[in-house]
């Protein structure tokens, strides 16, 4: 017995000698508060109702079989290819954008390399990028929380090796137009322009989108990266599943760092028939554009500062209460995400916007919620005006 205990202690010397490469040891954690969702989820900017009722037929389809092979991406990946206007090889479906932003660093980034990104912006960025390099360059966005583009291109020295780019940005709502884009891909052709385009669908008024999609350009753009998500107005973030288009040069290099089998076999079944069903996507689109401008409408009515989103969401200027209405919201049954440990984000707390009954019930234990903690208008504004003379004093 005592041999047995002392292998098991030498193992767990030997084991807490073995040490990961500095960069994993230095790179930030993401620690998404998942714990007790149960309740309107207008927290994590996901669709608030459901897959396309075509989807769900189909998981229902599923047979003991199907689970049992292992899933075969290609053939997907050429119809959502041809759904977007693309070549098949200048598509790679992956588990999520959060494993295609995995894929752009794994497969780009050098230690001495310098990626740049705008803050603040999704924390995934920062994640996968100080995995591979200690250099990141953080942009920090103004009290505006508008894509600083001036100081952005400034940014870009012969060492930067990817460039990313979230439009609409989450948490803010701000776009950026194509016009900014596609001068940065000039500006740095030395760099791969990684644009996050997740909250896509929600970028549009009467079929005219702010901004622009800058999907069509990875034809012409030999060093443009576009990210997709199928997560948001498809509303099946819990199959994982999302696309990655580049020119077909770039997509090879991608595929190398991929996993053969990264996208699971019952969301590839999903996938062609959630694209198919366009009218579906269109509706729950309106639902959330309809709901942004009653958001909106009712933070004016309610003296809520806000910044203005072309997204599913709305970030708010609530100040020192901040925790304290989270907390209320929840004990109504409604989450919301407190974004005050961003950069330049002190007081901010983000709204979801999804279907009109969802908003409908949000915004009244909103009022509520500000009521019962006491919340003034002043106090907020304050605290934002002593926030951003701070991050001025910072980002000058």
């Amino acid at each position: 017995m005592s041999v047995l205990l002392n292998s098991e202690e030498a193992v767990n010397k030997q084991a807490s000698a073995v040490q990961p490469r500095r960069m994993v040891a230095a790179m930030p954690e993401y620690h998404p508060p998942l714990a007790g969702r149960n309740a309107l989820r207008l927290d994590f900017n996901e669709n608030t109702f459901a897959a396309s009722p075509k989807v769900i037929a189909r998981l229902r389809e599923t047979t003991a079989e199907d689970l049992t092979k292992y899933p075969e991406r290609q053939g997907v990946e050429a119809v959502a290819a041809a759904h977007f206007g693309l070549d098949a090889d200048q598509v790679l479906l992956t588990n999520g954008v959060d494993e295609a932003i995995h894929i752009v660093c794994a497969a780009l980034l050098e230690e001495e390399d310098e990626a740049i990104l705008c803050t603040p912006t999704f924390f995934m960025y920062e994640v996968s990028a100080r995995m591979m390099t200690p250099h990141l360059i953080r942009v920090q966005a103004d009290a505006s929380l508008a894509f600083p583009y001036e100081r952005f291109v400034a940014a870009i020295t012969p060492l930067t090796k990817l460039v990313v780019i979230c439009s609409p940005n989450n948490p803010t709502g701000a776009v950026v137009s194509r016009e900014q884009i596609l001068a940065i891909c000039a500006q740095a052709p030395h760099a791969a322009v990684l644009v996050d385009e997740a909250y896509y669908h929600f970028n549009c008024n009467d079929g005219h989108f702010h901004g622009g999609t800058v999907l069509d350009d990875v034809k012409r753009v030999p060093n443009l990266l576009v990210a997709r998500t199928f997560s948001k107005a498809y509303g099946m973030a819990s199959l994982r599943i999302g696309m990655l288009a580049g020119s077909a040069l770039l997509m090879r290099c991608m595929r190398k760092v991929s996993s053969p089998y990264n996208v699971n076999g019952v969301a590839l079944d999903c996938l062609p028939v959630a694209l198919a069903d366009e009218a579906y996507i269109g509706w729950y689109a309106a639902q959330v554009r309809s709901g942004l401008a009653r958001t909106m409408e009712k933070l004016r009515e309610l003296n809520v500062d806000f910044f203005p989103s072309h997204a599913n969401f709305v970030l708010m200027k609530i100040g020192p209460k901040h925790a304290e209405l989270v907390k209320a919201m929840r004990a109504r049954g409604v989450l919301l995400r407190d974004r005050s440990s961003d950069p330049g984000c002190d007081g901010y707390v983000r709204i979801t916007i999804g279907i009109e009954a969802h908003v409908t019930r949000g915004l009244q234990a909103l009022g509520e919620s500000l009521a019962e903690i006491g919340w003034k208008p002043e106090q907020a504004r304050t605290h934002a005006a002593q926030s951003a003379n701070e991050d001025q004093r910072e980002w000058e």
